[in-house]
């Protein structure tokens, strides 16, 4: 699914285009579900929860992209590439590109997984 704004990011070297792959997806979308679960699980450390529902978060939006048929040179950019992938608003992708790389924090944002 061509987007003017993923084929921008493809011509200054942040995504590759790639076909998309169903057994990737699939995986990917599996991988993110369970994490998602496990994340709620309140038995688990918050730190424990709060890995869990990154990467969660990052293999659906990884998911999304490789559906339209996109690949990240890094990581970061499944993020901020959601308003595109999945219509996320960008209050959210603000909080999830935060969460990757939150300034001078050390340690897990704080904030419910529940």
């Amino acid at each position: 699914m061509p987007s003017t704004e993923l084929d921008n990011l493809v011509a200054t070297g942040q995504l590759a285009v790639e076909p998309p792959s169903r057994s990737e997806f699939e995986g990917l979308e599996k991988s993110g579900t369970t994490r998602l679960t496990d994340a709620r699980n309140g038995a688990l450390a918050p730190e424990s929860r709060f890995d869990l529902a990154y990467s969660a978060a990052h293999a659906l939006g990884l998911a999304a992209l490789r559906w339209h048929g996109y690949r990240p040179k890094n990581r970061y950019i499944v993020f901020q590439v959601l308003v595109h992938t999945v219509s996320m608003p960008n209050p959210v992708v603000r909080v999830l590109a935060k969460a990757h790389h939150p300034e001078g924090a050390k340690g897990p944002p704080a904030f419910d997984v529940s």
